[in-house]
């Protein structure tokens, strides 16, 4: 896999999978270096895709701040996104976390709105989101909202750089969450491995800091010193400038009317004309490499990385020099090194790109996940690596690869799907901190020229004598350990050796057959799905769509057997057998990936989906082979030994998965019938060979049932003809009376508290309040309630109370069966603490509803109803949405509409009656403190009856 981003630790993606374009309207000063703040700069023409009808305006202020302005007026949501050229780099020697702590306090209260959560609850009341991150050299503040809010949330966010108050009664319980966030990530090995490779990298270059914080780093001041707070004013002061700040705006209003809610807030920011800090020190001491390092993971996982100094490569991104070897070298096709690396057991995925780049440096790095056998052959990888690269020196540098990738990167470009305006805010702001405005849109896409010397030169820095390999697993036992994350590791240079021999069967790639000619729009629209077959065991759906501008389908296909998941064992099979259908055309279809098209077969408690994304061109040939594949292909035994091997690896890392995510799998475990514990599919798998997994797929093709869609820019008889050619392939042979329904189950009052299978080191309670039924009336109010619950319980249990980094409240349900949950993670809070606030403030809770009149809860149900008619923002977004609801039995596609509608009659009343009925209804209480033995959730679900549809 060949991973095009910039800079890995700064925010994996950010800036390189940008969309924007079409006609662009620029007004008042575009470019910051090109005249007086006063004066208007030359309109800057960016490159642009054909297709996009938004409206942009790039403005200047007097004080040095650049904003993007962006009116699309089909959207339903507005966003912001303020990026800020400094970061954990900057933190002083002394003071490691403090831009990242500073980041925290803003949220906490400014001059105008002096409450700590004057900007959450005005954002929540409104339907927003928001959220903040602190990366070495930027710090980047976001939000969305209803569109009509968006002048009172610009009010809030903009005085978070004009007047903060940093509140000296706030500085001790941040400290505590900044602390609670850096122990909720201290077990991640990702952390842990970076850890590790600062030891060795250059200690002058200050990437290599411990950017978190904790309550130790971020202590108070020895006496006579400047207090925290003064440090943290300070550093505010002087690198919070206008000079190095880059703000995005995105909403449905006109230019001109954007622009006025931008000059009138941020104008007076301060301006001091700074400078993005430049980092002068190399990253890699040369003259220290090459250098072997092993470190031990906390998960069963096992990667070796091989690492080289290079020159950070962003400013280079009109020729993208690194990202055509990151092509090549991470390219899974036939010959390729995950190929042969496959072939002999010893890797199941690999990916190359750049990363930790600074602007001036940056490694080049190669990933490989590693079987256990493979984790025993470093030697044999890293010789084939650099056999691959020594065939790039020889007869890998062409022009036509080059032209191959800036064909395929131009069609994306040409046919950009928008994301949401949040997700767009962001891309835009950081790009427009790293790229030439005329660029903003057009950088991750941009191959200008084939140069050669050029990516020779980048390709002479992968040798072995200035090599960083670094290799994660369970099996190290190292000597010393990391400062910050505590991981055991061990430098092992002086024992390594050299001399092994490659694998063969290396090639470079062919020409790629899969890239799309046609690129037709056709002109289709339908306002909903209809279906175009309706037989006793097949039905087609489709959607002609061409919302997106762009020619290509989403295809659903749901083979849907009746003993899919009936045991754990056959849930287990189920898996495998998706798992492998995907491992076993891996190098046939990676080609086909680059080229835009994507399969993702999966597993579910009803069956298989085959997920099928990409050109409308050549889409038939994928599909064509893939049911060619699940129905014929040979499951040899290395693919079915490495599938297996990957799955099971996900099932025994679940207990080391984030504590919250565990609590909510939790949930469905016990709540939804059939569903089956990572525990229970893992000692299911045990017992599976491949013979067994032979006999399941001629089972499971012997009695089917297909359900398909297909939602794109495809007219009627193409999807007509395309489906029914699959039903031809697969023939179905059941009705849906012989599929049965994923079912929510009703809380007892004799549910014990719930433990989930956990080896993390902190506590949990989630507390679960369910529905009385699965009407749309239940999931109308208790939507409204999880609405109005989220602000007070953030602000009371993590602002006030402290008891965590991980506090939420919110609407969770499960399918259609309504709940409440509220959670909280801890690092060093006892669960039996936790749950007493939380019970406290269930208890509390009623008398904010008691004191809710109409014209409050107004604003909070048009934020609940915006919500569930969000726009879709993606082509796959839209398929996967209408692909529920068929699952739901929705085929009139109305369900979210129908809700929709019954949220704005929810009445104060009927709200606070809701609540009483939760309240004396049945919890359901996970909760975890270490050491706490694992609920048999099996057990305790086959005890349930189904929640009723209804009320009784």
């Amino acid at each position: 896999m060949h991973i095009a981003t910039r800079n890995v630790s700064r925010r994996q993606g950010f800036g390189l999978t940008l969309s924007l374009a079409a006609l662009v309207l620029w007004s008042s000063l575009a470019d910051t270096a090109a005249a007086e703040p006063e004066e208007v700069a030359d309109v800057i023409t960016p490159r642009v895709s054909p297709h996009d009808s938004r409206d942009y305006r790039v403005l200047t202020l007097e004080n040095g701040l650049t904003a993007l302005l962006v009116s699309d007026p089909d959207a339903d949501r507005a966003a912001a996104s303020m990026n800020v050229g400094v970061g954990s780099a900057q933190d002083p020697d002394d003071l490691s976390g403090l831009a990242h702590f500073l980041e925290h306090m803003l949220f906490l209260g400014t001059e105008p709105f002096p409450e700590a959560d004057a900007y959450q609850s005005y954002l929540r009341s409104h339907g927003g989101n928001h959220n903040a991150f602190t990366a070495p050299q930027d710090t980047n503040y976001f939000f969305d909202i209803d569109p009509e809010a968006l002048p009172g949330a610009l009010d809030r966010f903009s005085a978070f750089f004009v007047s903060p108050l940093f509140n000296a009664d706030q500085l001790e319980s941040e400290r505590n969450i900044v602390h609670s966030e850096y122990m909720a990530r201290i077990r991640d090995d990702g952390r842990r491995e970076n850890d590790v490779l600062n030891q060795v990298l250059n200690p002058d270059n200050p990437t290599t800091g411990f950017a978190v914080g904790s309550r130790e780093t971020l202590a108070d001041r020895p006496e006579g010193e400047p207090s925290l707070r003064e440090r943290v004013i300070d550093f505010y002061e002087r690198h919070y400038d206008a000079a190095v700040m880059h703000l995005t705006v995105i909403g449905p209003q006109p230019l001109d009317e954007l622009e006025p809610l931008v000059t009138e807030r941020f104008a007076t920011i301060e301006g001091r004309d700074a400078e993005r800090p430049v980092i002068e020190a190399p990253l890699v001491e040369e003259s220290q490499l090459p250098r072997y390092l092993e470190v031990q993971s906390v998960r069963d996982s096992r990667q070796v990385r091989f690492l080289f100094p290079i020159p950070d490569p962003t400013d280079e991104y009109r020729l993208k020099p690194a990202d055509y070897l990151a092509n090549l070298l991470g390219h899974e096709g036939e010959g390729s090194v995950l190929a042969v690396l496959r072939e002999a057991g010893l890797a199941d995925g690999l990916s190359a790109g750049v990363t930790r780049g600074d602007g001036r440096h940056a490694l080049f790095e190669v990933n490989v996940s590693l079987t256990p056998k493979g984790a025993k052959r470093l030697a044999i990888i890293e010789s084939t690596l650099f056999e691959a690269i020594e065939r790039l020196r020889e007869e890998g540098l062409d022009a036509w690869r080059y032209d191959e990738q800036a064909k395929l990167a131009e069609q994306e470009f040409r046919f950009q799907q928008h994301g949401s305006p949040l997700q767009e805010a962001m891309r835009l702001a950081m790009n427009l901190a790293h790229f030439p405005i005329e660029d903003v849109q057009y950088a991750p896409y941009r191959m200008d020229d084939f140069d050669r010397e050029r990516i020779a030169d980048y390709l002479a820095r992968l040798t072995p004598d200035r090599l960083i390999r670094l290799y994660s697993g369970p099996d190290v036992d190292g000597e010393q350990r990391s400062p910050w994350f505590d991981a055991p590791w061990r430098d092992v240079t002086d024992a390594a050796t050299s001399g092994a021999s490659p694998l063969a069967g290396l090639a470079l790639p062919e020409p790629n057959p899969f890239i799309a000619e046609d690129l037709t729009l056709l002109d289709v629209e339908d306002e909903r799905p209809r279906q175009l077959a309706d037989e006793p065991s097949f039905a087609l759906w489709h959607k002609a769509d061409s919302t997106f501008d762009t020619p290509k389908v989403e295809w659903r296909l749901g083979l849907l057997h009746p003993n899919a998941s009936s045991t754990a064992r056959q849930a287990a099979l189920s898996q495998l057998l998706a798992g492998w259908l995907s491992d076993s055309l891996n190098e046939r279809f990676y080609p086909a990936r680059l080229a835009g098209h994507h399969l993702d077969p999966y597993a579910h408690a009803r069956g298989l989906t085959l997920a099928f994304s990409g050109w409308r061109d050549r889409q038939d040939r994928v599909i064509a082979d893939t049911l060619t594949q699940l129905q014929s292909g040979e499951i040899r035994s290395t693919s079915f030994e490495r599938v297996r091997y990957r799955l099971q690896r996900e099932w025994r890392n679940a207990p080391q998965a984030a504590l919250y995510r565990q609590g909510h799998r939790m949930l469905g475990d016990v709540l939804l019938r059939p569903s089956w514990t990572n525990q229970a599919l893992l000692e299911a798998s045990r017992e599976i060979e491949l013979e067994d997994l032979q006999a399941f797929r001629d089972d499971f093709l012997s009695e089917l049932r297909l359900e398909a869609m297909a939602v794109g820019n495809l007219d009627a008889d193409l999807a007509q003809r395309l489906g029914s050619r699959v039903a031809e392939t697969l023939t179905p042979n059941l009705d849906s009376e012989a599929i049965p329904e994923l079912t929510p189950l009703r809380a007892t009052s004799d549910l014990p508290d719930l433990h989930p299978h956990s080896s993390r080191q902190e506590s949990l309670v989630l507390s679960y309040l369910q529905g009385e039924d699965r009407s749309l009336e239940s999931q109308a109010h208790l939507a409204m309630i999880g609405q109005l619950i989220n602000t007070p319980f953030y602000h009371r249990l993590r602002t006030q109370q402290q008891l965590g980094y991980v506090v939420n409240a919110s609407y969770t349900p499960l399918l259609d069966a309504p709940g409440i949950s509220l959670l909280v993670q801890s690092p060093d809070t006892p669960s039996e603490t936790i749950a007493e606030h939380v019970q406290a403030f269930i208890d509390d809770f009623g008398d904010q509803l008691a004191a809710l009149d109409e014209g409050q809860l107004a604003t909070h149900r048009q934020a609940v109803h915006d919500e569930l008619l969000k726009r879709d923002t993606s082509l796959s977004g839209r398929a996967d949405r209408l692909w529920r609801s068929l699952a739901y039995g929705d085929t009139d596609f109305d369900r979210r509409e129908r809700l929709a509608e019954r949220v704005l009659t929810v009445s104060p009343e009927a709200l606070r009656e809701s609540w009483t009925a939760l309240r004396s209804g049945h919890a359901v209480n996970v909760t975890f403190d270490p050491g706490d033995e694992p609920s048999d959730t099996a057990a305790l679900s086959r005890r349930l009856d189904p929640l009723p549809e209804s009320r009784e």
